[in-house]
């Protein structure tokens, strides 16, 4: 198998048309000229080509992908149909997770960053966000920004397991608990995980609730508390390389919702891309699993 974009969506396309599509999407009557497969691969490409803008997206594509794509929607439609989509795309990401090794072994990362979503006062005022973006510091751009909280699990190798959105000003702690209670309950997470995050995450309640769902967690020690685990640098850096590709390489941060609907499914579309790209790489045995540079092209 071929280490290049073609054939990672080839095989993302085989994989959600076969295990999970459900029989409740095969609706009867006429189908769509646009798969739900298909519209799958189209925004995982999107976000691996580097288009922020759906309009220029979907110009590109009549040249680039026109040949694989028999019917490409307008750019009204295709926002239509990527919004609608995010359960399904957070899906492919939960199924995709499963299939890689790095899913299957006992380690798991959590963290949490800001994601600009409007950069004026008037924006912020007036967005359909408001109410549910506020004001969150960014440790990363050292300065405040308005917009949402990501919470991110993943496996060891970056594939992302679960997710939310929370307002930023929302503790970190009591999101953090509820997400891992879902994760529990959706068997994304198994008993006896180990978890591993940062400082931010401490607290005598926080370890309590990780302990009641059968999960152990790990954090660098404070300075004012015994030695337990130690710093956990080159572990902890892992976590920070992963924002640093979604923000970096998939344009995280240049997301462009306006609406909560629209800022979901395009974040869970930049999540889906880290996951194919991942699940891919395990196939091909790419060295670096994490590596985006022959699919960008």
């Amino acid at each position: 198998m071929k280490t290049d974009l073609d054939t990672l969506l080839t095989a993302l396309y085989v994989f959600v048309d076969d295990h999970v599509i459900t029989a409740s999407r095969r609706r009867p009557g006429r189908p769509k000229k646009l798969t739900d497969a298909e519209l799958v691969c189209l925004a995982v490409a999107q976000v691996l080509l580097g288009f922020p803008s759906q309009h220029h997206w979907l110009r590109f594509c009549y040249g680039r992908l026109g040949r694989m794509f028999p019917y490409l929607p307008k750019q009204a439609g295709y926002h239509k149909r990527v919004t609608a989509a995010a359960p399904l795309i957070t899906t492919v990401i939960t199924r995709l997770a499963a299939q890689t090794p790095a899913g299957h072994d006992g380690i798991r990362l959590i963290d949490a960053t800001v994601i600009p979503c409007g950069m004026s006062r008037q924006t912020a005022i007036g967005s359909a966000l408001a109410g549910w973006a506020g004001y969150g510091y960014c440790r990363s751009h050292s300065r405040w920004i308005w917009g949402l909280k990501l919470y991110l699990v993943t496996a060891l190798d970056g594939t992302p397991v679960t997710w939310c959105l929370a307002t930023p000003s929302l503790g970190e702690r009591e999101v953090a608990a509820e997400l891992l209670e879902h994760a529990r309950d959706h068997g994304l997470l198994p008993a006896g995980v180990v978890l591993i995050g940062d400082k931010g995450f401490a607290g005598r309640a926080f370890e309590q609730q990780t302990r009641d769902l059968k999960i152990v967690f790990i954090r660098p020690d404070r300075r004012d508390e015994a030695r337990r685990h130690g710093n956990l640098a080159p572990v902890r850096q892992r976590i920070e390389s992963i924002f640093d590709t979604l923000k970096g390489q998939l344009s995280l941060e240049q997301h462009g919702g306006r609406t909560p609907a629209g800022v979901h499914a395009r974040i869970a579309q930049r999540l889906a891309a880290l996951a194919a790209v991942i699940w891919h790489n395990w196939l091909t045995d790419a060295p670096e699993k994490r590596s985006l540079t022959a699919y960008d092209h």
